[in-house]
């Protein structure tokens, strides 16, 4: 490097570490992906600061699809529902922001915050929905993440309601969700409180929706399996090894009679997913060879 009278300046400590430590000719995100990888097993740098470093390599790829709640997991208000009904939904999902919809659910009316029913603490015979009612930031879910994260600073919105090419709701997403695909979890007193709980929770139609992270003898003990133990700790484990990848959202395998099927998914881990009994899986009919 030479300065504007032609002498040699010494070159930055932090770039002639990185040309020690890297091999700097990585032509594709992929190369680069390798290189943190053998850092990682090198132990060159702390495992959090890799793990940041493939979220920002893998961040600009990820589109809203990957990394959505779906529409089936989304805790909306109706915007005919009365203050008590509202209230009681909020105890018992207990999250800041709500999607309000009329009856039917692809019918979008706006973002409902927790803390604008503050006011009418005491007050309750004069509450009108529509007065505190904000517009919903819409997305597509094909978005790219990189401008999904402009479009939450620059409006403010810290959730975003997700639509599908027919205009339909089909997920939501937070400012929390996309921070998250860089920094890894990010834990607060709501989620301490659902560790405690169980990771696999029946639903009346007789699926269950199952933390990834459950311990293999936790879920055999729910559902009366007997995956084995010894190979794996965690139900994502198995998916994954059987996959032979990290599966996407709707990605879906069928293992001892039962189906598993991805709800939410990013680029490094599975989250949730939806597991039901093959037999009740909708398997279309082969059609005759003409």
């Amino acid at each position: 490097m030479k300065t504007d009278t032609g002498e040699s300046r010494p070159r930055p400590r932090w770039k002639q570490w990185l040309i020690e430590k890297f091999d700097l000719t990585s032509q594709s995100r992929e190369d680069l992906m390798d290189d943190l990888q053998r850092v990682n097993e090198k132990n060159l740098l702390p495992g959090d600061t890799v793990g940041m470093l493939q979220g920002v390599l893998e961040f600009g790829a990820l589109q809203v699809r990957d990394i959505m709640v779906p529409r089936s997991q989304i805790n909306f208000i109706y915007h005919e529902d009365n203050f008590i009904q509202i209230l009681e939904r909020i105890a018992e999902t207990e999250h800041s922001r709500y999607p309000v919809v009329d009856e039917d659910r692809d019918d979008l009316v706006g973002v409902l915050l927790a803390k604008d029913l503050l006011k009418y603490n005491g007050r309750e015979q004069e509450f009108d929905i529509d007065d505190i009612i904000r517009p919903a930031l819409i997305v597509p879910e094909s978005q790219r993440l990189n401008r999904l994260l402009t479009e939450f600073r620059n409006t403010r919105n810290h959730m975003a309601i997700v639509i599908d090419e027919y205009s339909g709701v089909s997920g939501l997403v937070t400012f929390e969700d996309v921070l998250e695909q860089i920094v890894g979890d990010i834990d607060d007193e709501h989620d301490d409180e659902e560790d405690t709980s169980s990771n696999v929770v029946p639903q009346e139609d007789g699926r269950f929706v199952v933390e990834a992270m459950t311990p293999i003898d936790e879920f055999n003990a729910v559902l009366g399996t007997a995956f084995d133990t010894d190979e794996f700790d965690t139900i994502a484990g198995i998916v994954i090894h059987e996959l032979g990848k990290i599966p996407r959202q709707g990605e879906e395998v069928v293992l001892e009679g039962w189906l598993f099927r991805v709800l939410r998914s990013d680029s490094r881990r599975i989250l949730l997913l939806e597991v039901l009994p093959q037999t009740d899986c909708h398997i279309p009919e082969e059609t005759p060879a003409l």
